[in-house]
């Protein structure tokens, strides 16, 4: 199936703006939050639309960061003591990272928070659609490699679907477009988003891709 042959429903925004009324930390992860501990950080989710297209912004985080090098992500990072709460949090990283116009961003909600156990962080996503879409880019190279707006069509496009065995022996899923190999926290966050939203097309869970050598070269 094509990108283009995907369906999209109409209400696709309106669907995903319903998800953190409803979404519960057991859907997201099978972490539980620490009662102590963790670093409070947050992510931003971005829907967007480029000429009519619904699109995903994603970044690529540089191969020399010291946590997950080279791995593709939501904009985000650790909450800073200035930010006031989550969603300050995640929308000053995603501007200094993406150089994002946050004036433009309407923010539709925030996800429970989900620990990720390799790094310590208890992560806040947080949901947004960029109502006034402004121009981004790789604004420090040594923290982002790429920063893309992949359309929505092609990470629901089932061909672009799979899953993927983590270092941890874990298998869980991954998804692949505009050159980008998605996995780990992001793809597994992603693609229960999806699937609360309504919007998971029915894809081939038993279909296992390897880690690309570039990934595996920088786990090493």
């Amino acid at each position: 199936m094509s990108p283009a042959a995907v369906p999209l429903p109409a209400d696709w925004l309106q669907r995903l703006a319903r998800v953190p009324d409803k979404a519960r930390r057991k859907d997201l992860s099978r972490f539980p939050v620490p009662e102590e501990g963790g670093r409070p950080s947050a992510v931003l989710m971005l829907f967007g639309a480029e000429d009519g297209t619904p699109d995903l912004l994603l970044t690529q985080r540089a191969d020399t960061m010291r946590r997950h090098p080279g791995q593709v992500s939501f904009p985000g990072g650790a909450q800073d003591a200035t930010d006031d709460g989550p969603v300050a949090a995640a929308l000053r990283e995603a501007q200094e990272e993406t150089g994002l116009d946050i004036a433009g961003v309407d923010v539709l909600g925030t996800l429970p928070a989900l620990y990720l156990p390799p790094s310590g962080f208890v992560v806040t996503p947080v949901l947004a659609w960029w109502r006034s879409p402004s121009p981004v880019r790789v604004v420090d190279p040594a923290e982002v490699s790429a920063v893309v707006r992949v359309p929505l069509a092609e990470l629901l496009d089932p061909a672009n679907r799979a899953t993927v065995r983590h270092p941890s022996g874990y298998v869980g899923p991954t998804f692949q477009a505009r050159g980008l190999f998605v996995w780990g926290f992001t793809a597994g966050l992603l693609s229960r988003v999806l699937a609360l939203a309504g919007l998971e097309l029915p894809w081939d869970r038993h279909r296992q891709v390897p880690l690309p050598d570039r990934v595996q070269a920088l786990l090493s």
